[in-house]
């Protein structure tokens, strides 16, 4: 199961939960055109088989090309969000994207059926958000947010194209380890900010992360590993995409899985960026 709650919470995404008589009662009436042929269609069939197939788009169904320019659309409304998140950074503006896109994030996960308009609202506060935090690591790393920009396109790359290549798969028990992996991370995290909070790590900059270990910053060993569970993730999201594409569900699904991504680059970025700090505040 995939561990991005875009998808795993969506019975469309899963693999062996739905049978297609079960799907296509969930999405409607109206999912499916066949019907029974009687003696009066022996004509119009003749002519049917005669053209060419209908695509999936063209019978309303998810495409994995579709969920492409879906995607795309999603970062570019992102981009847009995080240039005046950059350029107006504040702290109102961080935490009305930070607060506003949890909320939105969890609508999005929650609903059955995707809305692209909550979508789009998600990316462009989710972009407010990442500007901002951008500009603020920048400020104090100069180049920072170029590097981490590099670094996130590179494993992106890397992973579609291993995965395209047949050599980078998911396995019931690997997708275990990473869902443990994932909330042992999110429990670190959660303390080590009552931690920073409470004052008892002292003046650390990035609390626990920042104790060395044979004087590597710990928060960039557990980054390391956090960017493989990322990378891990997109890949979960690659099949998630495939597995909707291949059952037909309607096409309104393309934006689910446009979301699903977006949460999990953004999520890599941040990691890639926060990796990024530990080291140039280290040296």
């Amino acid at each position: 199961m995939n561990s991005n709650p875009a998808f795993s919470r969506n019975a469309a995404f899963r693999p062996g939960q739905v049978s297609r008589a079960e799907l296509e009662a969930m999405y409607g009436p109206n999912a499916s055109n066949a019907r029974v042929a009687t003696k009066d269609d022996s004509a119009t069939l003749e002519q049917t088989y005669d053209m060419p197939a209908a695509t999936a788009g063209q019978t309303g169904r998810m495409t994995v090309e579709d969920t492409i320019i879906k995607t795309i659309l999603a970062f570019a409304v992102l981009l847009i969000g995080a240039y005046v998140g950059w350029t107006f950074a504040s702290i109102p503006i961080m935490i009305t994207g930070l607060v506003g896109g949890l909320v939105l994030g969890l609508v999005n996960t929650f609903k059955k059926v995707p809305s692209p308009a909550l979508i789009v609202a998600y990316a462009a506060l989710e972009g407010l958000f990442v500007g901002a935090i951008s500009m603020v690591y920048n400020a104090m790393w100069d180049g920072i947010v170029t590097q981490a920009v590099i670094g996130t396109l590179g494993v992106i790359g890397v992973t579609l194209f291993l995965f395209l290549s047949g050599r980078f798969r998911s396995s019931a028990r690997m997708t275990k380890v990473v869902s443990v992996a994932m909330i042992g991370y999110l429990v670190y995290q959660v303390i080590n900010m009552i931690l920073m909070a409470t004052g008892v790590t002292g003046n650390a900059q990035f609390g626990l992360s920042s104790a060395t270990i044979m004087g590597i910053p710990l928060g960039v060993i557990i980054g390391v590993v956090v960017v493989f569970l990322a990378a891990y993730s997109l890949v979960l999201d690659f099949e998630s995409i495939k597995i909707g594409a291949e059952r037909g569900v309607p096409a309104i699904y393309a934006w689910q899985g446009a979301f699903g991504i977006l949460v999990t680059v953004v999520w890599l970025y941040l990691e890639i960026l926060r990796m990024l700090a530990l080291m140039r505040s280290n040296n």
